[in-house]
């Protein structure tokens, strides 16, 4: 396999990616976010509810930069989503990514080629992406410390990063809750240790719906 890497625009599921690390480790609120209006929310609370839970907005929207080159408000995408049923609101937690009705969704809001994949191997997303494609890929948050081992249970899953290329013996991520500048854009991890972390499902993109 000689490896393509799309050149893909990175996104943030946070307004200001050079906050992130200080957001997951507690020591500044999502919602005192200086760019917190990027997102469309109508305040700081409503920012801070979805971009804890926008990694797979957040893959959406670097697909629709790549094909389209347009960037969409990230909680705009989200509550459209929800109103598509890929999201389920109660109280103060959320159900999803629900990927059937997101891909719906995607098709429907976006005439992208969509598809859930509640089955994906490792070696079927290198040669999606080499077709053209771009995975949205559901990983273990964790993903971003690729050295470290993935909390068991669950120790894959729960977290969505885009596959933007490999290049043989690496994945390549734009991963939305990367902490730091070189596991943000176009990390590059390898196979075995991505394996670790992914659970073995995800979402298909494509420019043309299908």
């Amino acid at each position: 396999m000689t490896g393509v890497i799309r050149d893909v625009p990175y996104r943030a599921q946070w307004e200001s990616p050079d906050l992130i690390a200080d957001i997951l480790a507690g020591t500044v609120r999502a919602g005192d976010d200086p760019l917190w209006s990027r997102s469309g929310a109508r305040d700081p609370r409503e920012y801070e509810f979805w971009s804890w839970r926008a990694c797979g907005m957040a893959c959406l929207k670097m697909a629709l930069s790549h094909w389209t080159g347009r960037d969409r408000p990230l909680v705009v995408l989200a509550k459209e989503a929800m109103a598509h049923g890929a999201y389920v609101v109660r109280e103060d937690s959320v159900q999803g990514l629900i990927y059937e009705p997101f891909t719906r969704y995607v098709a429907e809001r976006f005439g992208l080629a969509a598809r859930s994949r509640p089955e994906l191997e490792l070696d079927e997303i290198t040669e999606l992406v080499e077709g053209g494609a771009l995975v949205m890929a559901s990983v273990h948050a964790s993903v971003r410390w690729p050295d470290s081992e993935p909390p068991v249970p669950p120790g894959t899953g729960g977290h969505l990063v885009l596959v933007v290329g490999h290049t043989g013996d690496e994945i390549v991520i734009h991963n939305p809750s990367g902490d730091r500048a070189h596991n943000q854009s176009f990390a590059r991890i390898r196979r075995a240790d991505f394996a670790r972390f992914y659970g073995g499902r995800g979402v298909t993109l494509g420019p043309y719906r299908r």
